[in-house]
């Protein structure tokens, strides 16, 4: 009888756990049958003009509702993110983009002067995210990062396909947080992780003065401010290290307290620092080329691919029209840089020194979608006044230099500019 009891138990067990396991089961299924993602969908037809079956995009959407085994990862605003991105990339254009309110407001942080990250202004060249160029003073300066290098991992996770959002998404964070960045220099064969401590980083555009030199000929030398050399020929020396939001009022301001000294009979013109420029506001790179150019000189034009070409021209009375000007271009020189060295040269106002730049010849549209989105539209490609159209090739430098790798402490490009300005 104990034998009988003691089955008994086991038997109601058995059955309470399969019964339980089946009600669970069922239970499970249920609740996934039911789940909706919590989605109001405002618009679901297409623009007038476009003739397209969206009805593939709504079944796709339902199948992942029905089908997906983890219900938790079907976030409606994630899927419509990644469904715009996905149509924007499909362009082929690395330019033009769709930035989630994250990335929107990191792009404008930048524009604006201050933000968290590292310090590098990010491009794509072939399907490869590489650095245009660390800012000054930046902890990617600081850390080794170049112009031209390109970012194969970021963390442990490869860049592989990434748009420029995905980068600076994963590339900025926290003050004080580290990111390893796994990058190969140009012309090396090997790869090396650079890690990098994440830091405000706040850039001034536009910094400049009057410098006196000395010696002579390729022996020329910036004095230093607490040395005196009295008859020394001087020049005026202008950093421009982005196009931004505060880089007209900045560049005035400078450019008013400087203009009696510039034209001091004893000051031989003036060197424009472009190098490692990123560029930004194309009117920005309009206003700073006028500053040198005679009204109604040509700066730019705009070719919308249609067969319409617009001319930008200079509408204002510039301070500098007949100083001598070398600017310096390297290949961290990219965009409204590369406008305003185009434009300087193409108008026989002065020499380019340096190394060959960037080479973005496009221009973006920038547009706020709601909810803190945006998305960047190449709406044109830009010229400069004899038509040399920069994309991937950029300007070659009248006088071609490269940094000295072997001594760094000597800044022989901005040497050989103020030589050209001497001479």
């Amino acid at each position: 009888m104990r034998n009988i009891s003691v089955f008994r138990t086991i038997l109601i067990i058995l059955i309470s756990l399969l019964v339980g396991y089946y009600v669970g089961i069922n239970k499970i299924s249920l609740d996934w049958k039911n789940y909706k993602p919590s989605l109001s969908v405002v618009n679901k037809e297409p623009p007038r003009l476009v003739n397209s079956d969206f009805s593939v995009f709504w079944k796709s959407w339902e199948l992942l509702e029905e089908n997906f085994y983890d219900k938790s990862k079907l976030d409606p605003q994630k899927m419509i993110n990644g469904a715009v991105s996905g149509m924007v990339q499909s362009l082929g254009d690395p330019y033009t983009i769709y930035l989630p309110p994250a990335q929107n407001s990191d792009f404008k942080q930048n524009l604006s002067g201050q933000f968290s990250g590292i310090g590098a202004e990010l491009g794509i060249r072939d399907s490869q995210i590489i650095v245009i160029s660390p800012l000054e003073g930046s902890p990617a300066k600081r850390a080794g990062i170049k112009p031209q290098d390109a970012i194969l991992k970021v963390d442990e996770d490869s860049t592989e396909n990434w748009t420029i959002s995905q980068a600076v998404e994963r590339i900025r964070g926290q003050t004080g947080t580290e990111v390893i960045l796994t990058v190969l220099h140009e012309g090396d064969k090997e790869p090396l992780e650079i890690k990098i401590t994440r830091d405000v980083i706040t850039v001034k555009s536009v910094e400049g003065s009057i410098k006196q030199i000395s010696g002579q000929n390729s022996k020329l030398r910036i004095v230093e401010e607490d040395e005196r050399c009295d008859g020394c020929p001087k020049i005026a020396y202008i950093r421009l290290s982005q196009f931004g939001d505060q880089t007209n009022k900045e560049w005035t301001g400078l450019i008013s307290s400087l203009n009696s000294q510039i034209k001091d009979k004893n000051v031989r013109g003036l060197v424009l620092d472009l190098r490692n420029n990123p560029g930004g506001y194309l009117s920005d790179a309009v206003f700073i080329a006028s500053e040198f150019l005679e009204e109604g000189k040509d700066v730019v034009a705009e070719d919308n691919g249609q067969g319409d070409t617009k001319t930008i021209s200079v509408t204002r009375k510039g301070l500098l029209p007949d100083v001598p000007i070398v600017i310096l271009i390297n290949k961290g020189s990219a965009s409204a840089s590369e406008i305003v060295a185009g434009a300087i040269r193409d108008n026989d106002r002065g020499i380019l020194v340096g190394e060959t730049s960037f080479g973005k010849g496009t221009i973006q549209r920038a547009d706020d979608l709601g909810g803190g989105a945006g998305i960047h539209i190449t709406i044109a490609k830009w010229l400069t006044p004899k038509g040399t159209w920069v994309n991937d090739s950029g300007l070659e430098p009248d006088v071609v230099i490269k940094p000295d790798e072997k001594d760094l402490s000597r800044d022989v490009q901005l040497e050989k500019a103020v030589e050209e300005l001497i001479k």
